[in-house]
């Protein structure tokens, strides 16, 4: 006999507080705190969830690699947005190497999710790269 799933919308509180994001250096601030001493050893992918008026209502962990890339998949950053009903949102991802400069793929990956938000009526506000030190801003540097 095979099993079924229940699947449920619900939240759960975290130690983070609600936080209002205005700029990039906002976003990479409060992102910044998901990192355990761990940016410069391997690539992790995080998803900021916001409302109506910019304020963080919560976060995910999309995926974790190896120390030159992760696998990040859209339906799981839809799945998060949706299930927060988060009205935008903001990606980021650290950069072991140090190197701010985002990759193809970098560039590839916010247009797939930007492209695949616009279904949900959800804007995709930025971008951010995390290294050790910095940050780089998608949406500063007008590629967003």
């Amino acid at each position: 006999m095979k099993s079924t799933a229940l699947y449920e919308l619900r939240k759960n509180q975290t130690e983070f507080s609600k936080t209002l994001i205005t700029s990039s250096g906002d976003s990479a601030s409060f992102i910044r705190q998901f990192y355990q001493g761990d940016i410069e050893i391997y690539e992790s992918f995080f998803l900021l969830l916001l409302n109506q008026q910019n304020y963080t209502i919560g976060y995910a962990k999309i995926s974790q690699g190896g120390i030159t890339s992760t696998v990040v998949d859209v339906r799981i950053i839809a799945k998060y947005t949706v299930d927060s009903l988060a009205t935008s949102i903001i990606l980021a991802h650290n950069h072991p190497s140090g190197s701010l400069r985002p990759s193809e793929q970098d560039i590839l990956l916010t247009k797939k999710v930007k492209d695949a938000m616009t279904l949900f009526d959800v804007r995709v506000l930025d971008h951010i790269i995390l290294t050790e030190d910095s940050f780089y801003s998608f949406a500063d540097n007008s590629i967003l």
